[in-house]
């Protein structure tokens, strides 16, 4: 792929055992043009180098250039430190405990610059638990040292703005060649230090369409237990970046092959080793394609669908259940859409706005087999309508419901699109006053 020219320089970093060869490959020999980069960047760059800062653009922005795609955001790696880019930059703001970052805001975009940081356990910086998970890393360090802290090969290189060449400590553009995710150091030593790597690596192996290294696989299954400990706020997170790449099905499926599904929907895991309908299976993996459908055309997703097709199952037992106790069809759909989740949230901290958006989706199902009178344009107008008509639509291609119900609402909702409220006479809008004097907007 790239005819590298190799400087051998080897460098010991401080608290490791590592070495680092650098590759640098100048400006002739790779893909990587000033277009591909945002003015943002650019901007934000040349800044630091002309202050006597060095600075590179460094992970997914390099990685996905140099694979052809588009990258989704750039982040910046310096030599400054964070007071100092800050000095540096108006548009500037610092965030983070366990690592302090500078955002740097244009408009909509954020550029976030990190300072070179160091791999060193014994810094008095770094605080770690009592598995070695790190709670705190602000130790400071060169570049060699921060591109064997950075995670997977391919998110460590380096795209230098002083002369535009790609510096390559880990020999990430190897594995870009050979398509390979692999970790740098020791995987279960990485794992253990951040449980959520191992649904990282997932996500990238799906995204690039890449292998996981053997024995950073082989660890996954062994240090899986791990995600038990981590936040349920943080997993939220990563179960969206996983569910909102545009591949959510084969990363489920790869969840599931690596036995970390478990640590995510634990009742849903349960309940797919059961061997269950053929439908149900059928049902959640038609709903992520049609995820990885709207994602690939520009689409909205919503994280409320994601969770109210991926619990569907659960709460269409749970109502079957109720339903065999003599509990009406609605309410057996309320108890069991709380229940479902009040169970789910111990796991994964779920906003309630999405939460209730998956309730509502759910409550509206059965709805749809009412086609009579006013109650289809009341439907229509309910603002979850798309979603659970969507929602509808994938059960009936997959035999869940009728495909004749769901072409009927189809051209329905064709002659007869939503209808705004209508707002009485004289009618004015409530003004939102703000807090009183000595209040707060929580209080």
């Amino acid at each position: 792929m790239i005819r590298a020219i190799k400087n051998l320089i080897t460098s010991v970093t401080k608290g490791s055992s590592q070495t680092t060869t650098l590759t640098k490959i100048p400006r002739s020999e790779h893909p990587i043009s000033r277009r591909n980069i945002s003015e943002a960047a650019l901007k934000s760059l040349y800044r630091l180098h002309k202050a006597g800062y060095r600075a590179c653009l460094v992970g997914g922005g390099v990685r996905d250039v140099l694979l052809g795609k588009q990258p989704k955001d750039f982040d910046i790696a310096t030599s400054a430190t964070p007071d100092e880019v800050r000095a540096l930059f108006k548009n500037c703001r610092l965030i983070g405990r366990r690592f302090r970052l500078a955002h740097l805001r244009y408009g909509r975009e954020v550029i976030e610059c990190a300072t070179f940081r160091s791999h060193a356990p014994e810094s008095p910086k770094t605080e770690l638990n009592d598995e070695g998970r790190i709670l705190r890393d602000n130790t400071f360090g060169s570049i060699e040292e921060d591109a064997l802290r950075r995670d997977f090969t391919v998110n460590a290189l380096y795209y230098d703005i002083a002369d535009y060449s790609i510096l390559d400590y880990t020999s990430g553009m190897e594995d870009i060649k050979n398509r390979t995710l692999r970790l740098i150091g020791d995987p279960t030593t990485r794992y253990q230090e951040d449980p959520v790597r191992m649904l990282r690596a997932i996500r990238f192996a799906c995204k690039l369409g890449f292998e996981i290294e053997t024995e950073a696989a082989q660890a996954i299954h062994e240090q899986g237990h791990l995600l038990r400990d981590i936040p349920s706020a943080r997993l939220y997170d990563e179960v969206l970046k996983i569910f909102h790449s545009g591949f959510a099905l084969p990363a489920y499926e790869m969840l599931r092959e690596y036995d970390l599904f478990q640590y995510l929907f634990p009742a849903l895991d349960r309940y797919l080793n059961q061997e269950p309908a053929e439908a149900m299976l059928d049902f959640i993996e038609q709903a992520l394609v049609n995820t990885d459908q709207r994602i690939a055309e520009n689409k909205p997703v919503s994280p409320a669908f994601i969770f109210a097709a991926l619990l569907w199952p659960l709460v269409h037992q749970k109502v079957i259940q109720l339903q065999a106790e003599k509990v009406a069809t609605l309410p057996a759909l309320q108890i069991a859409g709380s229940e479902i989740f009040s169970q789910q949230i111990k796991t994964i901290a779920v906003p309630k706005r999405f939460s209730q958006i998956s309730k509502n989706i759910w409550n509206m199902q059965p709805r749809f087999s009412n086609t009579r009178g006013k109650q289809p344009q009341r439907l229509v107008n309910h603002p979850n309508f798309r979603a659970a008509y969507d929602f509808f639509c994938i059960q009936s291609m997959v035999g869940l419901t009728t495909h004749q119900l769901c072409q009927w609402w189809t051209q329905y909702q064709i002659e007869h699109p939503p209808q705004k409220p209508q707002r009485k006479p004289g009618h004015r809008p409530r003004r939102h006053r703000g807090p009183r004097k000595g209040t707060t907007e929580q209080s």
